[in-house]
C-alpha cells in the first residue's frame, strides 16, 4: 500500500506553498465567494492542502477536490471486464459542468507518471480515453469556450520524477524535479506574483504585435518541414494573462512561455515533423512526421507509439485538424534547462507547437460573442481531443505570410526575429 506523506522531504515547503498561492493569485484569480473545483493526483496532496489554504484565504466558497491514483487506474486495465473501457464517470463531468456553470474555477493538478499506462492494451487505452473524452465534453467546453476561470500546475510526484531523471535515486529526482517546475513556475524568486506581472506583460507584446500584423498564415520550414499554416478569419493572438467570459484575469497554464492563435481548420498544408516526443495517456510517441492536405492529416508516421497516434486521429473529423498554433523562443527557461519533462504542459513551453483538435473560441476577436457555428464558419475547428505536440527548434525558421502574399521574418533558429 502506498502511503502518501504530509509533505516529501525532498520538496522545499517554503517554494511549494509560493506555487500554491501563485496557483491561486496568478493562476486563477480567483475572486472572493467563488468556489473551485480541483483535480489531483493523490501524491500531490501537500500541494492541494496549500492551495486550499491560500483560497480560502482568498475567500473562496468551497473548495472541492478529486483525486486520481495511478494504481487504482492500473487495476482497470489489469482486472475490469472488456466493456468497462466503453464507459465513463458521466455523473463526475456533468457535475462539474453545473460546478462551472454556476461561477465556480476550475484548477488541475498535473503530476501522474507519463509512462503509466506504456504496458496496456493500447486498443483498451483509446477505448478508455474516447468513452472519457465524450462524457468529459460539457465540462470540457466551459474551459476550452474559456467561460471560467481556469489554471493546470505541476507536483513533483515520484513516479514522475523517476521517468524524468532515471538515474538518480528516488529522493534525489524529486528533488531536481521540483527545482525545476519551481524555477519554470516564476516561485524560486523574492516576489512571484510581481515576477508574473513582468513576464505577462512581454507576453503581452508579442501577441499585440503578432495582432497588429494581421498574418494571412505561418510557414514553418527546418529538417523534415515546411508547414504552412493558414490562420482563421478574424483570429486572436494571446500569451499569458487572459480575460475569461466571466470577467477574471487568470493564466491559464503555469508555466507558460507562449503566444498563440486559432488556425485555419481547412488550410493548413505540407509536412511537419515533431522536435520532442509525445507523452500521452501513458504512451510516449516518438518522431512524429505527418502530412496535411486541405486542413487534414492524411499520413501520419511515429518511430514509436504509431499505433497509438493513429487511433487519437481516429476520435472524430476534427481529430485531424489544427486547433492551436503556438509560438515559443528556443531560448526560453524551460528549453534551457535542457529536461524532457515528458509532460505536455511543460514540453509545450520548450518549443513551438501545434495542437490536434479542439480549438479555443477566445482566440476570435470578439470570440466570447460568437456562436459555435460562426467560430466554424471563420475556420475554428471542433473536436472531442486537444492535444499538443512540439514542431519547433533551433533550426526552424518561421515566415508570416500576409493576405498580399509578402512574407515578414518572424522567427529565426527558433528566435523571434
Amino acid at each position: 500500500m502506498t502511503i502518501v506523506p504530509n509533505i516529501q522531504t525532498s520538496i522545499d515547503p517554503i517554494k511549494l506553498e509560493k506555487l500554491g498561492e501563485v496557483a491561486v493569485k496568478v493562476g486563477l484569480g480567483l475572486e472572493k465567494g467563488q468556489d473551485l473545483v480541483i483535480t489531483a493526483p493523490i501524491a500531490a496532496l501537500p500541494l492541494v492542502r496549500f492551495i486550499t489554504k491560500h483560497a480560502y484565504m482568498a475567500g473562496a466558497g468551497i473548495v472541492s477536490a478529486f483525486y486520481s491514483d495511478e494504481e487504482t487506474t492500473l487495476a482497470r486495465y489489469q482486472h475490469a471486464p472488456d466493456a468497462s473501457f466503453d464507459k465513463a464517470s458521466g455523473w463526475l463531468y456533468e457535475g462539474m459542468a453545473k460546478a462551472y456553470e454556476n461561477g465556480a474555477a476550475r484548477l488541475a493538478i498535473a503530476g501522474d507518471n507519463p509512462m503509466l499506462l506504456s504496458g496496456q492494451d493500447p486498443a483498451k487505452v483509446a477505448r478508455a480515453n474516447k468513452a472519457n473524452s465524450i462524457a468529459y465534453k460539457p465540462a470540457l467546453e466551459k474551459i476550452a469556450n474559456f467561460d471560467i476561470n481556469w489554471n493546470i500546475v505541476s507536483y513533483p510526484n515520484p513516479s514522475w520524477a523517476r521517468q524524468v531523471f532515471p538515474d538518480l535515486p528516488e529522493d534525489a529526482a524529486v528533488a531536481k524535479l521540483a527545482e525545476a517546475i519551481f524555477a519554470a513556475s516564476r516561485v524560486n524568486v523574492a516576489d512571484p506574483v510581481a515576477a508574473w506581472a513582468e513576464h505577462n506583460a512581454n507576453l503581452r507584446k508579442r501577441s499585440t504585435w503578432l495582432n497588429g500584423e494581421r498574418f494571412a498564415a505561418l510557414h514553418f520550414t527546418g529538417p523534415g518541414t515546411d508547414l504552412t499554416v493558414g490562420l482563421a478569419d478574424g483570429h486572436e493572438w494571446h500569451g499569458g494573462a487572459s480575460t475569461a467570459k466571466n470577467g477574471i484575469t487568470c493564466n491559464p497554464n503555469i508555466p507558460t512561455e507562449e503566444v498563440f492563435t486559432t488556425p485555419h481548420a481547412l488550410k493548413v498544408e505540407g509536412h511537419v515533423s515533431s522536435t520532442k516526443p509525445l507523452s500521452h495517456q501513458g504512451t510516449l510517441i516518438d518522431n512524429i512526421r505527418v502530412r496535411f492536405e486541405g486542413g487534414r492529416i492524411v499520413e501520419a508516421k511515429a518511430s514509436k507509439g504509431e499505433e497509438v497516434l493513429n487511433k487519437v486521429l481516429d476520435t472524430d473529423k476534427g481529430a485531424r485538424r489544427l486547433g492551436e498554433v503556438a509560438l515559443v523562443p528556443h531560448s526560453s527557461p524551460i528549453s534551457a534547462s535542457g529536461i524532457l519533462f515528458y509532460n505536455t504542459l511543460f514540453d509545450e513551453n520548450a518549443s513551438c507547437h501545434i495542437a490536434l483538435g479542439q480549438c479555443y473560441s477566445k482566440c476570435f476577436l470578439n470570440g466570447a460573442s460568437l456562436t459555435p457555428d460562426e467560430i466554424n464558419a471563420q475556420g475554428g475547428n471542433s473536436s472531442l481531443i486537444h492535444i499538443d505536440w512540439m514542431i519547433g527548434s533551433d533550426k526552424v525558421d518561421i515566415d508570416g505570410i500576409r493576405p498580399d502574399g509578402s512574407k515578414v521574418p518572424v522567427m529565426r533558429k527558433g528566435e523571434w526575429a
